[in-house]
């Protein structure tokens, strides 16, 4: 049976965060880079719900774990280099 695949947007609404694309945008903008040494659900910017259902996503390998990665990843890169 193949996992359901969720959108970016999706993600962030599930977040409880504006899924629209500009906000998306200015979120990583405002939150990266993201440093090395932190885990996606451990920064400062999430509320306690937030960090802990992207931890127990990532942890369960969860569907929506594929998408966390992508936000992680999205997060890490250096947006003052783009």
């Amino acid at each position: 049976m193949e996992q359901p695949v969720h959108p970016f947007a999706e993600l962030f609404k599930q977040l409880g965060l504006p899924a629209e694309i500009a906000a998306i945008d200015r979120f990583i903008a405002a939150h990266a880079p993201l440093a090395a040494d932190v885990v996606l659900a451990d920064a400062s910017f999430w509320s306690p719900a937030q960090a802990t259902f992207l931890r127990e996503e990532i942890l369960e390998d969860a569907d929506w774990a594929e998408i966390i990665d992508h936000l992680n990843l999205a997060l890490r890169a250096d947006t003052a280099a783009q």
